[in-house]
């Protein structure tokens, strides 16, 4: 990967024509575009206040994670706010198989001059440290106790990284930046909903300087969504359909709160239900294969009677398909 290191930001940008957010904040911004700025997704809606975190992490240098349910939008928030800035942007998975050697770098054997040499590779973290980059750790909850250890050392604003392979000491870009999402914040899951997650130092916690909430958004902000993405909805009776769908998945998320189920529709579930609809032109089968099919056999009774009492009708039989 190679990028120029000169490169910085040269533009102010509005946060209020921008983002369309009520604010009087300028953000600093790049005016080019280049291949590590994600893309712009012109429908995409803003959380205010998960957006003036994020922005105040690529203004000011904040270290800025973002935590809630799954498919709420948390990392989509963070490259769509710097793909508005045309700010590069590195996304990095912490799931179980990302090891220390993936994040710092590792020797790797190359050609030069017609021979075979050892050299060293650096990994994304010190490659990240160098360039004007936003470097996004998504399942920040999920890391490795060695590889979180790792992202310790560059928490700091100011903190440089020692590449001990190297004999070397990187300093941190100017316009580096650091972010992060996680469905829980460092506690460990308490729920059962994210197994694989885990209790979070709590010294590395204190070294992000901002953190933002991102849960369920009210019925009007996610019909908005929804509305954005599937154009075909936005009429009187396409939104009575959406809201009955919203209504079906607030349902799921009470019922999953107080115990009575163990799957839950995210937003992003009903964007896909909404997509399938228009797929196959049948909202009840739509239902099924994006959500009802996830569900555990003894559960599909009550998740059916939600999408009853939303839409005044039954699902059929064998959709339900409880096994005894």
């Amino acid at each position: 990967m190679t990028l120029n290191l000169n490169i910085k930001p040269d533009i102010k940008l509005s946060v209020k024509q921008t983002f369309g957010i009520e604010s009087e904040m300028e953000v600093d911004a790049f005016s080019k575009k280049n291949e590590f700025v994600p893309e712009l997704d012109k429908d995409y809606k803003f959380d205010r206040d998960t957006t003036l975190a994020i922005l105040s992490g690529f203004n000011f240098n904040k270290r800025v994670i973002v935590h809630g349910y799954h498919g709420t939008g948390k990392s989509t928030h963070i490259t769509q706010v710097a793909a508005r800035l045309n700010w590069p942007c590195i996304r990095v998975n912490l799931d179980s198989h990302i090891s220390r050697i993936d994040l710092i770098g590792k020797d790797a054997i190359v050609v030069k001059d017609g021979k075979q040499v050892t050299e060293f590779k650096e990994g994304v973290l010190p490659w990240s440290i160098q360039n004007p980059v936003a470097l996004v750790f998504d399942e920040y909850d999920a890391g490795r106790p060695d590889v979180m250890f790792v992202i310790q050392r560059v928490l700091e604003s100011e903190g440089s990284f020692t590449l001990l392979d190297k004999n070397k000491v990187i300093k941190q870009n100017n316009y580096f930046r650091l972010f992060a999402t996680a469905n829980t914040i460092g506690l460990g899951d308490t729920t059962g909903l994210y197994t694989g997650t885990q209790q979070i130092n709590q010294a590395q916690m204190d070294r992000w300087n901002i953190v933002s909430s991102l849960n369920y958004l009210s019925l009007e902000k996610e019909m908005e969504i929804i509305l954005a993405k599937n154009k075909n909805f936005n009429n009187s009776k396409g939104k009575e359909k959406v809201s009955n769908m919203i209504k079906v998945a607030s349902l799921t998320r009470k019922g999953f709160i107080a115990g009575d189920i163990s799957t839950v529709m995210s937003p992003r579930t009903v964007l896909h239900w909404a997509e399938n609809t228009e797929i196959f032109k049948d909202i009840g089968y739509a239902f099924r294969v994006t959500f009802l099919n996830k569900c555990d056999e003894v559960e599909k009774s009550i998740i059916a009677e939600y999408y009853q009492r939303c839409f005044g009708e039954d699902l059929p039989e064998s959709m339900i398909n409880i096994k005894v």
